[in-house]
């Protein structure tokens, strides 16, 4: 009677009599909505609500903020990304007319070469060797951003080197300095060329991002590259011209060129513009972006379900003050916009407090995945303020306002009944309808249709079938009634009967809260440990090409005698995807950015009678030696829509060879071992088929292996990948760490639904027990009542949490995530335990004051 009781004795409404004054003197919408939304802040009541949203809104602000910024910075900075204004890439020498067409168009050019070699020290210094990126670069490089060199390896920012490497120098990472044990002054030989050291690459701005780049880079002037003999007709060559201008020019430009590489037919080029840029920035925190996303989502979908049960029981708890208005004469509709008034404002507070949360935790991940990021990141747009606030507003308009509208329709004689009323048609659609736009806003926050479809849908599933078994788990329990038994099971069941639709309610939202925090648990145990588990302690760190085929014999007996037993050995194929069932293959015949790139590219190929070990088939059969058989990468499979039984031809070294796909394989591309797109089960290839061996093992720890490796077969490449191992183990721990760092949002918003899914029936349960205490029950068999109904209701919600949430984790794990997913048949066990002990917690901090509240308060209180 609180609200009533604040209204009667209110200035404006004074003085309250028997006749219809009070209508006339009666406060407006806004002013009683106002006093409402005081009153009940102060008094706790919308606590809950406030928490839910406040936590939702925080969460998916703060990945929202990250991610503007991220990709602003991205866009702003494309251009020093690329090296210029445009770029056209080939994996072979341009034509003279690309560079002719530029300058007639007014545009400044510069071209370069990148691909891996083999670096060594002078014979003085060690003569140690290490694989390196040798980049070749001309006069005017970069157009766009800022090379910067350094001369101690303590200046880590360096300054701008003002051109390029003269001819007869080389400029190389410290990195590289430091591995052959050399300084600058000392020379450093490529092929059959010393270079004198005279700088450090302290940032090159089209390098790309972070970890991506496995070997230190060497930089050099193109003029001096022929000196080295190191470019031959087998050399793995990236050409890049880049140009730069005016935009218009650059327009004209790109469109030549494009019509010029389509009409040509040209294979291995494309171009890289401001619009599409470089995508490695991208990829690299893609998976973060993912995760964080994901665990903000559930955070979102929790503090719905913590919203709709604490907005119930506030209607609830205001039944009677909401009859008496009525009694009193308050119009439906005056009332129904006071609360309109006070809950919108309620909803808009909080979101605006989460928002000032998010906006405070998003410079955590900034922090947290700071070596990740190569650009200054601007400031974020008003798009993740329009996401928060309008996430907030939904919550609070679709999950809140919905069951307390309805008081404004409580009939005065309704306070009799205690009891709401059921939903009006008009009520169910608002509620539908908010709940479609809150899980379009939703999806819309995870930037990726899969994630937040599967996560919403998964949820919505999760709630409907948890009511569902609920209610057939309580009508086996009336069954079970009449069977008897001892005193405090009985009385747990009666309660738990004797108000079905509370039971069930309290089921689905204790389940769903349990479902996304056991899913998370999955995600963090499974996937992540997965992820970083996938390269082994004793997974191969380096990897040896171009191993010739009369060198196979003596390259094996080598690694024998340095005690190598264990390694991958493949030969390897180089070719081009062509036709696919009899069509030829071109890149504007594929819309996704990655599969033109995959078909302008050759691939590894290679052939062996056995499937590979870590190689398990995922459709299809491995028949060996199969004649005109091939087996695909799952990946490759999907990105270029085929699938078992097309017909696939291969230019390898002029020659067009057809093959048939017969399996497809799945493929862990960071295990570390030998993978390859294409498979052939022979044993065999024709004769005419030019390969050499691929190698793949751990090094021994022996001094000088990798020196007396290289001595022995000097033209082959060994790619050392401890180093980049280490490194990427180190970024996923960032990652993780920002992962788990949100994840203590999802974990306060489950524990609000807890809270507020128990503390829901405090008012009810008091009546009760004080009934039972006045028929002379004792505190001890009440207590055990009370535990044994909790913990039933917690040990059903756990169980239906962890079933559903071991399938949703399959769903994100294979379609999301890209991980072998592992069932993890424990969870069940903890998910009963874990429900019913957070139950029986939950349960403790909101009841433990219902069995010491005297008994005629409690009555008199229920009377009023």
């Amino acid at each position: 009677m609180s609200s009533v009781r604040n209204l009667a004795h209110s200035p404006s409404t004074q003085p309250i009599v028997d006749d219809r004054s009070v209508i006339r003197a009666a406060p407006s919408a806004w002013a009683l909505g106002w006093r409402a939304l005081v009153r009940d802040a102060r008094a706790g009541e919308l606590t809950v609500l406030l928490l839910a949203i406040a936590l939702a809104v925080a969460a998916l602000s703060a990945v929202g903020f990250f991610a503007d910024r991220l990709q602003g910075g991205l866009q702003r900075d494309a251009r020093q990304l690329l090296g210029g204004d445009l770029v056209l890439r080939s994996d072979h020498a341009l034509p003279p007319d690309y560079a002719q067409q530029a300058r007639a168009l007014g545009l400044a050019l510069t071209q370069h070469l990148t691909f891996p070699t083999m670096a060594r020290a002078d014979a003085a210094q060690g003569g140690e060797v290490r694989l390196v990126s040798l980049k070749a670069v001309q006069d005017g490089y970069p157009l766009r951003g800022e090379l910067r060199t350094a001369t101690d390896p303590a200046d880590l920012d360096g300054a701008p080197a003002g051109g390029v490497p003269p001819p007869g120098e080389a400029w190389a990472d410290a990195a590289l300095l430091e591995a052959l044990g050399l300084r600058l002054g000392d020379r450093l030989w490529l092929g059959e060329q010393a270079f004198v050291l005279t700088r450090l690459v302290a940032f090159e701005p089209d390098r790309g991002a972070g970890f991506l780049t496995l070997a230190p880079r060497v930089l050099i002037h193109l003029d001096a590259l022929q000196a080295t003999g190191l470019v031959q007709p087998a050399s793995r060559i990236q050409y890049r011209l880049a140009v730069a201008g005016d935009d218009e020019a650059v327009r004209r430009f790109q469109t030549w060129a494009q019509r010029r590489l389509e009409a040509s037919g040209e294979r291995g080029a494309g171009l890289e513009s401001l619009e599409s840029g470089r995508p490695e920035l991208q990829q690299t925190l893609q998976r973060a972006g993912q995760f964080l996303r994901l665990v903000a989502l559930l955070a979102a979908l929790l503090a719905a379900v913590a919203v709709a049960v604490a907005s119930r029981q506030y209607a609830l708890r205001h039944l009677d003050d909401c009859a008496l208005l009525r009694v009193l004469g308050l119009a439906q509709r005056t009332m129904a916009r006071a609360y309109g008034v006070a809950f919108g404002l309620a909803g808009l507070a909080a979101a605006l407090a989460g928002l000032l949360i998010g906006w405070a935790v998003h410079f955590v991940f900034a922090w947290w995945l700071g070596d990740l990021l190569q650009v200054q990141l601007p400031a974020p747009g008003w798009t993740p303020v329009a996401l928060g606030l309008g996430v907030g507003l939904a919550l609070m308009t679709t999950f809140g306002l919905p069951p307390v509208l309805q008081l404004a329709r409580v009939p005065p004689l309704r306070v009799i009944r205690r009891d709401v009323g059921a939903p009006r048609a008009a009520t169910v659609l608002v509620v539908a309808g908010g709940a479609v736009g809150l899980a379009a806003l939703l999806v819309l926050a995870s930037d990726d249709w899969r994630l937040g479809g599967i996560a919403v849908a998964g949820f919505a599933l999760a709630v409907g079938l948890f009511a569902g078994v609920a209610w057939l788990a309580l009508r086996l329990l009336r069954r079970a009634l009449r069977r008897g038994g001892p005193a405090w099971w009985t009385l747990a069941t009666r309660q738990l009967a004797a108000r079905p639709g509370f039971a069930v309610v309290q089921v689905a939202s204790l389940g769903v809260g349990l479902m996304a925090l056991l899913l998370l648990v999955l995600l963090r145990t499974d996937l992540i440990d997965s992820w970083r588990a996938a390269t082994p302690p004793d997974a191969p760190n380096r990897f040896v090409i171009n191993i010739q085929p009369d060198q196979a014999e003596a390259f094996r007996a080598h690694l024998a005698q340095a005690g190598v037993q264990r390694y991958d050995w493949y030969p390897m194929v180089r070719g081009r995807l062509v036709e696919v069932n009899g069509r030829p293959v071109r890149p504007e015949d594929y819309a996704a950015a990655r599969a033109q790139r995959l078909v302008e590219r050759e691939f590894n190929l290679s052939y062996s009678a056995e499937r590979p070990a870590h190689n398990p088939i995922a459709a299809g059969r491995w028949q060996p030696d199969e004649a005109g058989a091939a087996s695909v990468e799952t990946g490759l499979a999907e990105e270029l829509g085929l699938k078992l039984g097309d017909e696939l031809a291969f230019d390898i070294a002029g020659a067009v060879h057809h093959t048939r796909i017969t399996s497809l394989r799945r493929v862990d591309w960071a295990s570390m071992h030998v993978n390859f797109f294409v498979l052939f089960p022979v044993a065999a290839m024709p004769p005419q088929v030019p390969y050499t061996y691929i190698a793949a093992f751990r090094a021994p720890a022996q001094p000088g292996f990798d020196r007396a490796l290289l001595a022995r077969f000097p033209n082959v490449t060994s790619v050392d990948t401890s180093a980049a191992i280490a490194q990427v183990q180190r970024v996923l721990g960032q990652v993780i760490g920002a992962v788990e760092f949100l994840f203590l949002f999802t974990l306060a918003a489950g524990v609000v639904v807890l809270l507020a899914t128990v503390g829901a029936s405090r008012a009810q349960r008091e009546r009760e027990v004080a009934v039972l205490r006045a028929l002379g029950a004792r505190a001890a068999l009440l207590r055990r009542m009370q535990r044994v109904e909790l913990a039933g209701v917690g040990a059903l919600a756990g169980a239906l949490a962890a079933a559903v949430a071991l399938i949703v984790g399959a769903v994100l794990a294979q379609q999301v995530f890209g991980f072998a997913w592992q069932p993890a048949w424990w969870l069940p066990v903890v998910g009963v335990a874990g429900g019913a002990g957070l139950a029986l917690l939950a349960g403790w901090w909101t009841l433990r004051g219902v069995l010491r509240a005297p008994v005629v308060r409690t009555l008199r209180q229920a009377a009023e």
